[in-house]
């Protein structure tokens, strides 16, 4: 299995970890005197739920290349 499979594989559970991580932030961050702490805990959520797609963006996982399909 290539790196770029398993992050394809667990992009699903960093964007659910990321979206639980970010609500529980938002949340914390409604009182006002824990808004900076929700703020960034919301703020890291965010970047686990972006961080696929962030890897790739910064190239340290290249997809693979695909071969073409014969024609039948």
């Amino acid at each position: 299995m290539t790196a770029y499979q398993l992050l394809q594989m667990l992009g699903y559970a960093f964007n659910i970890i990321g979206l639980v991580v970010c609500i529980a932030g938002l949340t914390l961050a409604r009182h006002p005197s824990r808004r900076l702490l929700g703020r960034l805990i919301a703020a890291l959520g965010f970047v686990i739920a972006a961080s696929p797609v962030l890897v790739q963006l910064l190239g340290l996982v290249e997809p693979v290349p695909v071969g073409v399909v014969p024609p039948q």
